[in-house]
């Protein structure tokens, strides 16, 4: 699990930062813990990696926490947003982000350990595991880890975040029939005979295909290109994307 924190002010964002970490101790949680000072650094860091909880102050002289809020969601409408600050005034305006929760400052502990069980809560429920067969052996993925998938020659090559790479033995079976238990999972596309995408890690779409925010490009099948585009927009529910036709 990663877990994104975000405060212009230092002596703030570390003692959240503390609190994160006491509470993922005591849980006994595998986490990793990230501190960004400014938005636009935490927004890069996104570029690459998708975290499943962010923490965000509100006021923020770069980029409101609000504003930081609808650019994630337009990443990621799964992950968890918890808002952190001094301002109460900013509360209503935070809902158009549909976090978890409002945390005043100075946070209190007992808050926002209640405010954590409730959002580990939510990532379980929502989080999927899928486990294949690599020539070292059985290995589990968390399918929000999965960026895309390729199919060759009877293999399936995982593309994970952070660029990490995982491949399976010869598959029995279809591509189709093989990637079932993924695509039925509604951040998944397939456009074209060969792959499957992540919309959640999609940096554009052109009609020749899909870059990822890692940099990688996934064909679209001509004939597809309609369907998927139709698809990838009602997945980012008219949010401002990348679309060039």
């Amino acid at each position: 699990m990663r877990i994104a924190i975000c405060d212009d002010i230092p002596d703030q964002l570390e003692t959240i930062f503390k609190m994160v970490n006491e509470y993922i101790k005591a849980n006994n949680i595998n986490a990793e813990t990230r501190t960004f000072l400014h938005p636009d650094t935490l927004l890069e860091y996104c570029k690459t990696e998708n975290a499943q909880l962010y923490l965000l102050d509100v006021v923020m002289p770069m980029m409101s926490g609000v504003q930081l809020g609808l650019e994630l969601r337009t990443l990621d409408r799964e992950a968890q947003i918890i808002y952190t600050t001094s301002a109460s005034e900013y509360a209503l305006d935070s809902f158009s982000v549909n976090p978890l929760n409002y945390l005043i400052k100075p946070i209190q502990k007992d808050k926002l350990f209640s405010t954590l069980d409730l959002a580990m809560m939510k990532i379980k429920a929502n989080e999927q595991t899928i486990t294949i067969k690599t020539k070292h052996g059985l290995h589990t993925i968390p399918v929000s880890e999965v960026e895309c998938c390729e199919y060759i020659n009877h293999t399936v090559k995982y593309t994970l975040s952070g660029g990490k790479i995982a491949e399976t033995t010869t598959i029995k079976g279809s591509f189709s029939e093989y990637i079932i238990p993924i695509i039925s999972d509604k951040r998944f596309i397939q456009p074209h005979a060969s792959f499957i995408v992540n919309m959640s890690c999609v940096e554009r779409l052109s009609r020749d295909g899909f870059t990822l925010r890692s940099g990688m490009f996934v064909p679209v099948s001509g004939k597809l290109f309609s369907e998927v585009k139709n698809t990838y927009l009602n997945f980012r529910l008219g949010k401002e994307v990348a679309v060039i036709c």
